[in-house]
């Protein structure tokens, strides 16, 4: 699949609500399950299950659980390399685990969905870029 196309897909979900651990275009997800959603639209059947998940799960999980699996299932990259199409990881405060995702769609924009709003295209302004702890390519992506 082209970059291009997976943009698309992300921006498709654009003014999806926000609903904690859902995946669903047009009714709501949350950051994870936009990626999910995207993955579905861009690779196919999603390759495991999402775990049940309280909005405090990276603070009590004592774990990088999103990263774990981030690393399952993507390719990473260099934060620097992301491009249009790439998946970015977010630690929210130094010492705690990442807990936020969005799809880049080019050097300084990324679709997210957005806690207590819904899914948007925002800039990527330094306060986002510095939280910004991983990178991925999904699989299926040519060039």
């Amino acid at each position: 699949m082209k970059r291009a196309g997976i943009v698309a897909a992300a921006r498709s979900w654009i003014g999806t609500p926000y609903r904690h651990q859902a995946s669903l275009k047009g009714a709501g997800c949350d950051c994870l399950g936009l990626v999910r959603g995207v993955w579905r639209d861009c690779v196919g059947p999603e390759p495991e299950a999402a775990p049940a998940y309280s909005p405090d799960w990276a603070e009590t999980s004592g774990g990088d659980l999103l990263l774990a699996a981030a690393r399952r299932h993507l390719v990473e990259i260099a934060p620097g390399a992301a491009r249009g199409g790439d998946v970015l990881v977010f630690r929210m405060a130094a010492g705690v685990p990442a807990k936020h995702c969005g799809i880049a769609t080019d050097e300084d924009g990324v679709v997210h969905a957005y806690w207590g709003r819904s899914v948007v295209e925002t800039r990527l302004v330094p306060w986002w870029q510095r939280r910004i702890v991983a990178a991925f390519r999904f699989p299926c992506v040519e060039g």
